[in-house]
């Protein structure tokens, strides 16, 4: 039976519930999450939270360098499958099909896999001439996905996925929880998580902590499953997991473009992330045949990738306000601080 609102209530009163199980009714449940509104929580003014594609066309311009190298890489296979789930809006996908040209053009085709109704709306709108042109298309997280070669690619995907927070006492490990009267932690024993953090620490200290998504391997498997020859490319709020013991990670609550930790407060109605484990994520891909894995800040992978000194050349034929924004787009990208520095990006190859 579906979950409401009230069953949720009704739940409380029976007992604790955990943290990672809100988080998925908070976020998708049909009737109430946050994820099933009508209406997007992207942008500025108004909105909850900006991403890199609201600053500019530069990461889905370095995508498309990415993806080429990768098509050339495969031979140049006259079909290059560009799958992107958790598309959103479908801008990073309108950026990356903007930028190409030539025989790549011909052969990259763009799937957008969202079953969010307000980002499909926009993406319907925003990948509008390349539906027209047989470029782009839509499936929806209950399809399922045949075998190809190209690329599977994400921008912040697994951070969304329901994440259990974890905290060591010094003696036990603690989840964090919900009850009638607020979130607390209470002792549990979860023998796969407690054996991960472990090895991943030289000694836990009370404090230390970390978030545990039950769907990771899962969801991460299903879409390295269908890649039989590419990349596969994530962009995402994370680190090491020794890094994320260390810093006793949480979940977040994005409301009004102000984010902190009260992710049991106004549920349904604010964005609720965690920071991503890449030291499981990683290990997930290499169990399912990924080869050449690792992350790095997506600053970093920028400087790699990214033509930068064409993309300077070139930007001074534009206007001066195009050209200050462009100039902005790429600091956010790749300067200390800034957004370049928050995010990671993981990279695999199968073949």
């Amino acid at each position: 039976m579906r979950t409401t609102l009230e069953d949720l209530q009704a739940r409380l009163l029976a007992g604790p519930i955990p943290a990672a199980e809100v988080m998925a009714f908070a976020l998708y449940d049909p009737a109430h999450g946050y994820y099933r509104r009508a209406s997007g929580p992207w942008g500025f003014e108004g909105k909850d939270y900006y991403t890199a594609l609201d600053l500019g066309p530069l990461l889905g311009q370095a995508l498309a360098v990415r993806l080429e190298a990768a098509w050339e890489r495969l031979g140049r296979p006259p079909d290059f499958i560009a799958l992107e789930p958790g598309a959103g809006r479908g801008w990073l996908g309108r950026d990356l099909l903007a930028a190409i040209t030539g025989d790549f053009a011909q052969a990259l085709k763009y799937v957008h896999r969202d079953d969010n109704p307000a980002a499909r709306s926009a993406a319907e709108t925003a990948l509008a001439p390349f539906l027209a042109e047989g470029r782009a298309r839509f499936v929806s997280e209950a399809e399922p996905l045949e075998p190809f070669d190209g690329c599977v690619f994400s921008n912040e995907l697994f951070d969304a996925l329901p994440a259990q927070p974890w905290k060591w006492d010094g003696a036990r490990w603690n989840r964090e929880v919900l009850t009638a009267s607020g979130p607390e932690w209470h002792p549990f024993d979860h023998a796969e998580s407690a054996a991960w953090f472990a090895a991943r620490s030289d000694g836990l200290e009370p404090g230390d902590g970390s978030v545990w998504c039950e769907a990771l391997p899962a969801v991460a498997g299903a879409l390295a499953g269908a890649l039989r020859r590419g990349l596969f490319l994530a962009i995402d709020y994370g680190d090491h997991a020794a890094n994320l013991l260390a810093k006793g990670a949480d979940l977040r609550r994005y409301k009004g473009h102000t984010v902190d930790g009260k992710w049991a407060e106004e549920l349904g109605a604010c964005d609720l992330t965690a920071d991503v484990d890449f030291t499981r994520l990683q290990a997930v891909l290499e169990g399912r045949g990924l080869a050449e894995v690792s992350h790095h800040h997506l600053s970093r992978w920028i400087r790699t990738h990214a033509p930068l000194a064409d993309w300077e050349a070139a930007w001074q034929d534009l206007d001066t306000p195009t050209r200050l924004k462009r100039m902005e787009n790429l600091l956010q990208l790749t300067m200390p601080g800034m957004m370049g520095e928050r995010f990671r990006v993981l990279e695999g190859w199968k073949d």
